[in-house]
């Protein structure tokens, strides 16, 4: 197939050339997809680690959190996909790593960082609860500009629409819904493949970045708790996820089903995490939050050593028992 494809937006009346490679290096090709994919990863490392730096959190440390998470979430970003997409996988085991021709899983992909975060966490002695915080509002800037690399690969499209002001199509997508029918048709699904689609990468990210802004807002002035921010990435996010997942054609599913991963983990991930948030609220109320997630939690109370207290002296029990004490005897006369 072609390095480059036509991509037709409808809504908008334009059209132009969408290139997959940026350029190759002798033989070996770097894409897009790579490329849109380092640069939301740094933009969210700078961002986490400009705020770090705000809250006096130690580079060491967060350098720990960086390299464990990085790996680690990388790993079970793929390790996701390929688990639900085994039957593929498991008659193509050579490109289990061909991470770089997209499939990669967000969900593996928190799961892994949080992991990493936590060993680096511990290692560098930093504060976890904190670099939630952070680490939600980095991942918010990698997903808003990630999944742009969805786009320039053509890929993480949805089913057919007419109304969609940014609806789009191309060649690539048409080949793709083309070769897929009978997998579409098996979950329930009709779709044309010389229609237009969702574009719903775009939906995500603009989801994201919209979240990221009021998020940051929110953790400059008004954040109450540490975690707090966490939980409202998950809310906030598994409940677009849920929206957008069920307009997708590239789905994972649960095996025999048709029941879609990503909404039903997002369905859990909103019900758990804001019964926790409200949760934390009341005991911040009440005042009965644990002391580790209070911002700026009050001086522990001083308390004074107490002073050692002296045993009476006993000198029947301390004194000698040897015949020289014999010597001070008072010996009675005998009158």
């Amino acid at each position: 197939m072609s390095d480059f494809t036509r991509v037709y937006f409808d809504g908008l009346g334009i059209s132009f050339e969408l290139p997959s490679v940026a350029f190759s290096i002798g033989s070996y090709e770097v894409h897009w997809y790579g490329i849109i994919i380092a640069i939301g990863f740094g933009l969210a490392v700078l961002y986490g680690g400009r705020m770090a730096y705000k809250w006096k959190m130690s580079l060491d440390g967060m350098t720990d959190v960086l390299l464990w998470g990085t790996v680690i979430g990388i790993i079970c970003a793929r390790a996701y996909y390929v688990f639900f997409e085994w039957d593929y996988y498991s008659l193509h085991p050579g490109e289990i790593i061909a991470i770089w021709n997209g499939g990669i899983a967000i969900y593996g992909g928190i799961i892994g960082a949080l992991i990493g975060a936590a060993i680096g966490c511990k290692i560098g002695k930093i504060n976890f609860q904190n670099l939630l915080d952070l680490g939600a509002l980095g991942l918010l800037i990698g997903q808003g500009i990630g999944r742009w690399g969805n786009f320039f690969n053509q890929e993480a499209f949805g089913t057919n629409t007419d109304t969609a002001l940014f609806r789009m199509w191309s060649y690539k997508i048409r080949d793709t819904l083309a070769s897929n029918q009978a997998e579409l048709l098996d979950k329930g699904m009709e779709v044309d493949p010389e229609m237009a689609v969702h574009p719903t990468f775009l939906y995500e990210s603009v989801w994201c970045l919209l979240v990221f802004v009021v998020l940051h807002i929110i953790l400059k002035k008004h954040r109450q708790f540490k975690g707090e921010i966490f939980l409202l990435y998950g809310i906030f996010y598994g409940l677009e996820r849920m929206i957008v997942e069920g307009m997708r054609t590239d789905s994972l599913y649960i095996a025999g089903t048709t029941i879609r991963v990503s909404q039903l983990l997002s369905a859990v991930i909103v019900v758990v995490f804001t019964a926790w948030l409200i949760i934390m609220l009341v005991k911040l109320k009440k005042g009965t939050l644990s002391r580790k997630y209070l911002i700026d939690p009050p001086p522990l109370p001083f308390v004074l050593p107490e002073a050692p207290v002296d045993s009476p002296y006993n000198y029947s029990e301390n004194r000698a028992s040897s015949s020289v004490t014999d010597f001070f005897k008072v010996n009675k006369t005998e009158e």
